[in-house]
C-alpha cells in the first residue's frame, strides 16, 4: 500500500458541491439537514453509521467509523451546487417526488435558501432534457474559469475552509478516449479550441483539479478516467474517484454474484432489466446515454466471475442489460433479475431477484460518504485515483493496467484496510500470525 500521512483534523467548514441538484442530491441534502434537527438517522451511510474492527477480535476494539478517523461532521457541512433549472433546493425536491411532501415541509426554510448556480450544459451530450439556467462563455475554457469563479466564490461567501465536488447530473452520451484526453497540455488546448469531444462533466473536473478540489465522478461518463485529468490531479495533489454510483440493481449482483463464484456453481445466463421514471430514466431512454450506462454495468459480472478463467463454469455466460423508460414509476426504480445457474453434474437452477428500490434513497448516502472520505484523503495527502473507494462505485477507476475489483465484500475490507493503514492501525486480512493466534485462543 503507498504510504499515507495521518490526515490533519476536519477544522472549519466542508463546502459539498454537486453539479446537478436533482432527485439524488436534493435528497441527500434533505437528509443531512433532517439529522440535523434530530428527525432522522443517516442509514445507509458507513461514515455515519458502521464500525470498523481494529487489532484482534478478543481486544473487542470496534468503534464507528466517524469516531476512527477524523471525519468532517454534518453540522459543518453547506451544500451547494449547479443545475440547469433555478429551482431552489426545496421546489427541486418537490419535483423529484422522492420525500414526503409533510416531511421537506418541515425543512422548506433551509432547503429553500440553496439555490443552484448556472450550469455548464451541451444539448449533444444530453438529448432528452432541455436546459435553461445555462453558461454563456466564448469557449470551453472560458466556462472552467467560469465555474472556478463560482468555486471560489462559494467558498467565500459560506466561510468554507474545504471543498468537494460530487457529479450527481445525468449521464451523457458515451465517448471513447481520443489524442485529446491523453495530457493537460492536449486538454487545456481542446478547452480552448471548444472540442466537441470535451463533454460537461470534464469540465467541472478540470475547473475543480485545478484548484485542489476533491473530484468524484457519480454517472457512468468518462470524466476523470482519461490521463489527462489523472495527471492533472497528480500535479495538483488532489484525490479523484468515479464511476458511477453503485445503488440498486448492480449492488445486487456484486453482493450474489460473489457467492456464487465462491460455491463454484456455474452461470449460463443473467437477464436484467428495470424500469424508472425520474430525469435520469428519461435521459437513458436515448440510446447514446444508455450505451454509457449499459458499459458501465455489464462490466460487473465478468470482472467478478473471470470467465477466461473459469470456462467450464462461465465461459458460455450471457448477460443482457436493460432499462427502460417508465413515467408512472418515478424515483422508485424497480429491477428484475433472472439468473440461470447449474450445479452438480450439470443441473439446472434458477435464482429470481425483483428489487423495488428507491433510487435515490440509496444513493443519498453513497454521495455522503464519497464526499466525506475524499475530504479525509485530501487531508491524509492522497492524491490521483481512489480505488480504496471502489466499494460506492459500479464501474470503478483503476490504474493503468489494472482490473477493478467489484466483489463488494473484498472492496469492503480494502477500504476498512485504507482506514486502519491511515491512522496506523494494523491490517486485518484474515491470515497470516494473527490468524492463527486468534484461532487457538478462541479453541
Amino acid at each position: 500500500m503507498d504510504v499515507i500521512k495521518k490526515p490533519t483534523e476536519a477544522k472549519g467548514k466542508l463546502g459539498i458541491l454537486m453539479p446537478g441538484l436533482g432527485a439524488v442530491a436534493t435528497t441527500l441534502i434533505a437528509g443531512v439537514e433532517a439529522i440535523k434537527k434530530g428527525k432522522s438517522q443517516p442509514i445507509g451511510s458507513l461514515t455515519q453509521m458502521s464500525s470498523i474492527r481494529l487489532g484482534k477480535r478478543t481486544e473487542n476494539r470496534n468503534p464507528l467509523i466517524k469516531d476512527f478517523v477524523p471525519l468532517a461532521k454534518l453540522s459543518d457541512i453547506v451544500f451547494g451546487g449547479w443545475d440547469i433549472y433555478e429551482d431552489n433546493v426545496y421546489e427541486a425536491a418537490v419535483n423529484a417526488s422522492v420525500l414526503e411532501l409533510h416531511q421537506l415541509a418541515e425543512l422548506k426554510t433551509e432547503l429553500e435558501q440553496i439555490k443552484p448556480m448556472s450550469a455548464v450544459f451541451d444539448p449533444n451530450y444530453v438529448k432528452n432534457i432541455i436546459g435553461t439556467n445555462i453558461k454563456k462563455e466564448t469557449t470551453k475554457y472560458d466556462l472552467a474559469l467560469a465555474l472556478m469563479k463560482d468555486m471560489e466564490k462559494f467558498k467565500a461567501i459560506n466561510n468554507c475552509d474545504r471543498l468537494v465536488v460530487v457529479w450527481c447530473a445525468s449521464t451523457e452520451k458515451y465517448i471513447e478516449p481520443t489524442n485529446i484526453h491523453t495530457s493537460i497540455d492536449e486538454f487545456e488546448k481542446a478547452l480552448k479550441n471548444n472540442d466537441e469531444l470535451i463533454a460537461p462533466s470534464m469540465i467541472y473536473a478540470y475547473a475543480a483539479l485545478k484548484l485542489g478540489i476533491p473530484f468524484v465522478n457519480g454517472a457512468p461518463n468518462l470524466t476523470v478516467d482519461i490521463p489527462a485529468l489523472i495527471e492533472l490531479s497528480k500535479q495538483t495533489k488532489t484525490p479523484i474517484a468515479g464511476k458511477d454510483f453503485k445503488t440498486g440493481q448492480t449492488l445486487m449482483k456484486t453482493i450474489v454474484a460473489p457467492g456464487l463464484h465462491a460455491r463454484a456453481l456455474g452461470v449460463s445466463g443473467w437477464f436484467s432489466t428495470n424500469i424508472l421514471g425520474n430525469r435520469d430514466g428519461k435521459v437513458l431512454d436515448d440510446p447514446e446515454n444508455f450505451k454509457t450506462k449499459e458499459v458501465s454495468k455489464l462490466s460487473v459480472l465478468d470482472e467478478i466471475f473471470q470467465p477466461e478463467s473459469n470456462p467450464i463454469l462461465y465461459g458460455e455466460m450471457y448477460h443482457k442489460v436493460r432499462i427502460n423508460y417508465y413515467p408512472p414509476r418515478g424515483d422508485n426504480k424497480e429491477s428484475w433479475d433472472n439468473i440461470d445457474i447449474f450445479g452438480w453434474m450439470g443441473y439446472p437452477m434458477q435464482i429470481k431477484i425483483n428489487f423495488l428500490c428507491r433510487d435515490s434513497i440509496l444513493a443519498a448516502p453513497i454521495v455522503l460518504d464519497l464526499a466525506l472520505f475524499m475530504d479525509l484523503a485530501k487531508r491524509a495527502g492522497m492524491d490521483g485515483i481512489q480505488e480504496w473507494l471502489s466499494f460506492y462505485l459500479k464501474s470503478p477507476q483503476t490504474a493503468e493496467g489494472l482490473k477493478p475489483e467489484h466483489d463488494v465484500f473484498k472492496q469492503l475490507i480494502k477500504l476498512q484496510n485504507t482506514l486502519r493503514h491511515m491512522m496506523g492501525e494494523d491490517l486485518i486480512t484474515h491470515l497470516g500470525l494473527d490468524y492463527y493466534q486468534e484461532l487457538v485462543e478462541s479453541m
